[in-house]
């Protein structure tokens, strides 16, 4: 199965600076940690040749629609990761020359940057690795556009965090909801046994109990 390791906004507003710390509520060495494994992971993506794909996020006013601009208001929210900003570059790995880099302007979800599925199905991407800031927000809402469009999920739970959730509240609703594979930056990213046949999922799903997710 071909995999891409997808690396979400690991950019200095979201995990350095004053910034990322004031609205971090955990351990400020957390987002550190998460930044050195991401960097970890790409460079074993690399060397394994598993492509490496760079999501990055711009907050500027001119891209942000009505509601975005509202909330900001309401809630005194400043813009972030302003285009050219020290708050927009990576943090602690950049993308090498020839990976792709694609842009979110003031969205979450990685599939509505321009061209970004578009080279996943290209490249005959079937599962893809997500790493990066934050849990609950960026790596969620891709993570959750990616199933709906047919392609298997690995997090890697060493190399992101949640900013509203506890980790393991957000890892475990991905693996419910979407099926993630749950792994880190130096274990097996693709699960070894054999993917369920159609209909068989839940049969394997790895969950206890009679209560099962749904869509």
């Amino acid at each position: 199965m071909t995999a891409a390791l997808v690396v979400v906004d690991l950019q200095n507003d979201f995990c350095a600076g004053p910034r990322a710390l004031a609205r971090y509520p955990g351990d400020p060495a957390r987002l550190e940690v998460v930044a050195k494994n991401t960097a970890l992971a790409v460079e074993r993506a690399r060397a394994q040749g598993t492509e490496v794909v760079f999501v990055r996020f711009v907050g500027d006013v001119e891209h942000q629609g009505p509601s975005w601009r509202r909330r900001d208001r309401a809630l005194g929210k400043r813009p972030k990761c302003l285009e050219g900003s020290w708050g927009a570059e990576f943090r602690t790995v950049s993308p090498a020359p020839g990976e792709r880099i694609f842009t979110k302007r003031a969205c979450f979800d990685a599939f509505l940057s321009e061209g970004f599925e578009h080279h996943l199905r290209s490249r005959g991407v079937e599962r893809i690795v997500l790493a990066g800031l934050y849990a609950d927000v960026c790596v969620d809402s891709t993570a959750r556009t990616a199933f709906q469009k047919g392609f298997h999920i690995t997090v890697l739970t060493d190399c992101t965090t949640g900013l509203h959730l506890q980790d393991a509240d957000i890892l475990r609703f991905m693996r419910a909801l979407y099926g993630a594979h749950l792994a880190t930056n130096d274990h097996p990213w693709t699960p070894q046994e054999a993917e369920p046949e159609e209909g068989e999922a839940w049969r394997t799903s790895g969950m206890s109990g009679s209560r099962r997710a749904s869509g």
